[in-house]
């Protein structure tokens, strides 16, 4: 089969403001959409992009730096400002700079953007939107880290619509959210909650959707969270280097999202 590589957008790394700057390039052509944004890469090669979202907890951050380093892979990390302007993340989030990680915006405030029924009604302006989002960008600006922050942007509750991923693209960013089929997402989720999901399940998900999709898990934004919170005991992070050690050992290389979703040369 001849790929036909379709860029959508030429970009470089400018301001967020609207009309300021233009959203990375992506394969779109090898990529699997869904209400304008980006949910899977290229099915044909064997790479999978770990990402990881948090807003207000990071309990799981030095184990899972610690794993990547082993495998010598990095991931990507959606991070608000709320979490961003914590002191006490600051050392965590240089060493995650530091190490080349891949690292943008998840909202400033955690924003709910759009209704969790059918119709998925827009909950915020446009203004409000691009504002939340130019502010999480400045939080890094702030920081002043190795690196600067990218332009591929995962939704707070990875829940959006059509109008929302259209409003990321006019900022210069391409909306991005993980694959689904996996109950990876669900890490966050505590033992009082209606929706818990145990570590076990989460992590069997991962396996059988490995072992049952005819692609594996080419392509896939896997999205677990750095952290949980007081309300959850059966913490995911500690099994996260069994998870990638499972992973490694069926031949799958662990990049960046900007990786994986490039055109490829």
């Amino acid at each position: 089969m001849v790929w036909c590589v379709v860029v959508l957008f030429a970009g470089g790394c400018q301001s967020p403001k609207r009309g300021n700057a233009t959203p990375p390039q992506v394969d779109a052509a090898r990529c699997e959409w869904s209400n304008g944004g980006i949910i899977r890469g290229d099915q044909t090669r064997r790479a999978i992009a770990l990402a990881f979202t948090a807003h207000e907890f990071a309990e799981g951050g030095d184990t899972v730096l610690s794993e990547l380093k082993r495998h010598r892979s990095r991931a990507s990390f959606f991070l608000t400002g709320h979490f961003i302007a914590n002191p006490n993340f600051h050392p965590w989030l240089k060493q995650m700079a530091r190490d080349g990680h891949y690292f943008s915006v998840h909202s400033d405030q955690h924003l709910l953007l759009c209704s969790w029924d059918r119709e998925r009604q827009t909950l915020v302006s446009r203004d409000e939107f691009h504002a939340d989002i130019e502010a999480n960008f400045a939080r890094y600006e702030a920081l002043k880290l190795k690196a600067r922050p990218g332009r591929f942007f995962i939704p707070a509750y990875e829940h959006y619509n059509q109008q929302i991923a259209t409003w990321a693209r006019e900022q210069g960013f391409t909306l991005i959210n993980y694959t689904p089929g996996t109950r990876s997402n669900a890490d966050y989720t505590g033992e009082a909650d209606q929706n818990f999901v145990s570590t076990q399940t989460i992590f069997d998900s991962i396996i059988k959707r490995e072992q049952t999709d005819p692609h594996g898990l080419n392509g896939f934004i896997l999205l677990l969270h750095l952290g949980s919170g007081p309300g959850r005991t059966d913490k995911f992070h500690p099994r996260f280097g069994e998870l990638l050690d499972y992973l490694a050992g069926k031949g799958y290389e662990f990049v960046r999202v900007d990786e994986l979703l490039a055109p490829q040369k």
